[in-house]
């Protein structure tokens, strides 16, 4: 397979040809960033884990040249990060088992540009390779630009796929903006209560992050055990780690709807919610 980026490059953690680790693929992520993937896609990779017949692919989009860096890393280079958080990554696949990792290796301001069809291209070609029953990338209310460019990206790609290539299911998970704000009828509710000592272990990897100034690891171990607890106002906890995610599968059974249009009728689900508990709770119809 050949991609645009000259550093980009497929990683087989068993070693087997490229070929068939991106056929026997069932569950697809496509993350903005090294680390992204097991921050945000924990349900599929423990889905997958040591099943025979589910395998987990994670697509990185960009080359993370420009994360944040402190203590050991601080005088780190660009170029030196890259690699860092690469092997990182890398370290990350086999911890989990996956079935391919592929590094796409673009900047991220290549990424933001709309205008840019090469990684639309690259990650059609990933599509037509894998034909995955179910794709994982960001949210479109995420506040991290690259992520939401990803997130269109893999977007145009789906949307280019002959339908009897469409996956079955399409989902913008949770990082840098959580999906609690979501009503609940609208949240696809993913637990991941099972293996928290595979969860800590995939995130634990990723040094250059943690030991650099982000605690990523906590942050979001913390952020599943909160969203199982905080679920439900009047019942006992029945998970002990939830993740949320936005059905985007819309956006493949409607070629009309844009995804500005999906993301504004979750947020005006969220307004009216709200309004009216406000409205309920006050007395009068104005308080």
């Amino acid at each position: 397979m050949k991609f645009h980026q000259p550093g980009a490059e497929i990683f087989i953690p068993d070693g087997i040809s490229a070929e068939e680790a991106l056929a026997r693929t069932t569950h697809l992520c496509i993350a903005a960033h090294q680390d992204d993937v097991e921050i945000m896609a924990a349900e599929p990779i423990l889905s997958c884990f040591q099943h025979p017949d589910r395998w987990f692919t994670a697509v990185i989009v960009t080359d993370g040249r420009g994360s944040p860096r402190d203590g050991m890393y601080a005088n780190t280079s660009d170029e030196e990060m890259r690699l860092i958080r690469f092997k990182e990554q890398r370290k990350a696949a086999v911890v989990g088992e996956y079935s391919a990792l592929i590094f796409l290796d673009y900047p991220s301001k290549v990424i933001k540009d709309a205008a840019q069809e090469a990684p639309i291209v690259d990650l059609l070609a990933i599509l037509h390779a894998t034909r995955p029953q179910q794709v994982y990338t960001h949210n479109l209310t995420d506040k991290h630009d690259t992520h939401v460019a990803v997130a269109l990206r893999t977007l145009s790609a789906l949307r280019r796929l002959p339908t009897e290539q469409h996956p079955q299911r399409v989902l913008g998970c949770e990082v840098w903006r959580s999906l609690d704000w979501m009503q609940d009828s609208d949240k696809v509710v993913m637990d991941v209560s099972q293996h928290e000592n595979l969860q800590h272990a995939l995130l634990g990897v990723f040094d250059s992050q943690i030991a650099g100034g982000k605690r990523y690891d906590l942050a979001t171990m913390g952020r599943r055990r909160a969203n199982a607890t905080y679920f439900e106002s009047h019942g006992v906890d029945i998970t002990t780690g939830l993740a949320y995610a936005m059905d985007l599968t819309p956006l493949l059974l409607q070629p009309e709807l844009s995804p500005a249009e999906l993301a504004l009728t979750l947020i005006q689900h969220f307004q009216e919610d709200v309004l009216k508990r406000l409205q309920r709770m006050g007395n009068s119809p104005n308080s």
